[in-house]
């Protein structure tokens, strides 16, 4: 039950555990956000103080941060609080926690103390036979002896200290009165008003990083804080309505950083209508809202109209279908509510969009992002729609679609992939279209009619005057066959021309010819310009052709592992 190895006495008469009085004296409350002895990032919240039955002496009930405990906050069959998880509880003797320290002492801890133990031994590197040699920071004792004039201090990170409380506003301004960067991620803060005790001491202060510090729900009303440009706040437990309060403090943020805070919708203020659009953040340049629960697209269209928001991450939520508002106000909002301006369009300087990991799985999505006025930047990497294992579709199919991107899943889209992509979606249309009616097309294919036209592709007419050879010459595909198998060993790219009609299984059975590889189990890849990795070709029926290989391409030649 205990954190400490020691083993717990039975309970009796008069019984006494051996815990020192001051470390009782500590008084936890409920609530108050503690640490491990001698591990200030075992980090946790005091959710029961007091007596636990068959045991001697006060203990205290932690839930951790990391989930790593011993019970749910019952112990033989006796409940004394409720945990976040099955094992994420523990009863621990109050000598074996800290409350924290303060801001200034961890201050002084980190850049006027000397390195400790466990911080040296994490200064090496791993020598040719994988053993540690440890290194000396160049200048450590010059950087050490500047950094004891306090003043000068521009950037300080206090990350992972245990600290828990701050000193008043003066003592804090003497200290470091030019402070413009604070990080304070993994502490034990959880009071809005230390926060705004903090800000009020440091008006030079623009970047806050408070994650992974649990904050109290009630935010307190907090002073104007007008130098604050990027706010961090991930894992903190925040709910939007918290934001909401919070931005009325923050008249020039312009990056909120609100990753894995378990969100699932955007409530405006109390005052506006629920579906109504989240008013003010006028310089707000960037939302991170990864790593949340947001699972409906409504809720990201209350942000449309932050008139300066040009990134928006949405990477790991569970948004399975977007789109762009034909009729400009939200379903459900008073037309032009927070609209004064009727020309002013959704998104409309958005140029960053990060989709990565969600459940997005239809093209009617995809297709959607050309509407974004501005957007040049997205990804939308291990979404269903982009698994072609999944029935997904390939990199140059998202190219050929996406209009305006210049940046997808994190590689440049250059001109010439650009150009090869379209008129291999183009190509990859016409082989399987099964229809010529024009407005299905379009449903299907918003842009096909546009690139067949910009790259002067002709329909495939019957032959009427061309016949034998040269026919066939005329619809070949030229392919390069290179050979990266371990065992299959060195051998000369092959450039090879083929029938568009020619299946998968069909080239390998003529990549064995080509290569003398009898006997040996092959995989083709396809290598695309700017795809981080080779397309995989796993299905030996399909033909080439259907797989959008253009009249150039670069096959890998594999072995089965």
């Amino acid at each position: 039950m205990d954190e400490s190895s020691e083993k717990l006495p039975a309970s009796g008469p008069n019984g006494n555990d051996g815990a020192s009085p001051a470390a009782e004296d500590a008084g936890f409350r409920v609530g108050q956000r503690v640490h491990a002895i001698g591990n200030p990032r075992r980090t946790g919240t005091v959710r029961y103080v007091g007596e636990v039955e068959g045991h001697v002496g006060e203990w205290v009930g932690v839930d951790w941060d990391d989930g790593e405990g011993k019970h749910d906050g019952s112990v033989n069959g006796v409940r004394y609080f409720a945990a976040a998880g099955e094992r994420s509880a523990s009863f621990v003797r109050p000598k074996n926690l800290s409350a924290g320290i303060s801001f200034i002492e961890a201050l002084h801890l980190r850049y006027r103390g000397d390195s400790t133990k466990e911080e040296e031994d994490e200064m090496y590197v791993l020598s040719t036979s994988n053993k540690r040699v440890s290194i000396q920071l160049v200048g450590k004792n010059k950087v050490q002896e500047k950094l004891k004039h306090f003043e000068e201090l521009r950037g300080a990170s206090v990350s992972y200290l245990g600290v828990s409380f701050v000193e008043p506003s003066h003592e804090i301004n003497a200290l470091v009165p030019n402070l413009e960067e604070l990080d304070l991620t993994g502490n034990l803060l959880s009071k809005w008003q230390d926060i705004g005790s903090l800000c009020d001491a440091l008006p030079a202060l623009g970047v806050l990083n408070l994650t992974n510090n649990f904050m109290e729900h009630d935010v307190e009303e907090l002073p104007l804080l007008k130098i604050i440009r990027t706010l961090v706040l991930n894992n903190c437990g925040m709910a939007w309505k918290e934001v909401e309060i919070l931005k009325e403090s923050l008249p020039a943020v312009e990056e909120l950083h609100l990753m894995a805070n378990k969100l699932r919708t955007i409530m405006p203020a109390p005052s506006v209508p629920v579906t109504a659009f989240v008013p003010g953040f006028d310089n707000l340049r960037l939302i991170n809202l990864e790593d949340n629960c947001i699972d409906s697209w409504d809720e990201i269209l209350k942000l449309s109209y932050l008139r300066s928001l040009e990134q928006l991450h949405l990477n790991k939520n569970k948004l399975k279908h977007i789109y762009y508002p034909a009729n400009h106000p939200c379903p459900g909002t008073p037309n032009n509510y927070y609209m004064q301006d009727t020309s002013w369009r959704p998104f409309e300087n958005l140029q960053c969009l990060l989709l990565g990991c969600n459940e997005i799985e239809d093209l009617a999505s995809i297709d959607s992002l050309n509407s974004f006025p501005s957007l040049m930047d997205i990804r939308l990497s291990e979404n269903p729609i982009v698994d072609p294992a999944q029935g997904g579709v390939p990199r140059f199919v998202l190219v050929a679609r996406l209009a305006k991107a210049k940046i997808l899943n994190g590689s440049e889209v250059s001109p010439r992939e650009r150009k090869e992509s379209e008129i291999r979606y183009v190509r990859l249309v016409m082989a399987k279209m099964q229809s010529d009616d024009s407005e299905e097309i379009k449903q299907l294919h918003p842009r096909f009619a546009e690139l067949k036209a910009l790259h002067g592709i002709e329909d495939e007419k019957p032959s009427c005057g061309i016949s034998g050879p040269q026919k066939m010459a005329s619809g070949l595909l030229c392919v390069t066959l290179k050979c990266v198998g371990a065992s299959i060993g060195e051998k000369q790219p092959l450039k090879k021309k083929i029938p568009p009609s020619t299946t998968v299984g069909k080239l390998k059975v003529l990549c064995e010819s080509f290569f003398k590889l009898k006997g040996i189990q092959l995989r083709l890849f396809l290598q695309e310009e700017g795809s981080p990795l080779p397309l995989l070709l796993n299905d030996d029926m399909a033909p080439l052709m259907d797989l959008g290989i253009g009249r150039e391409a670069t096959i890998l030649v594999d072995e089965e592992s």
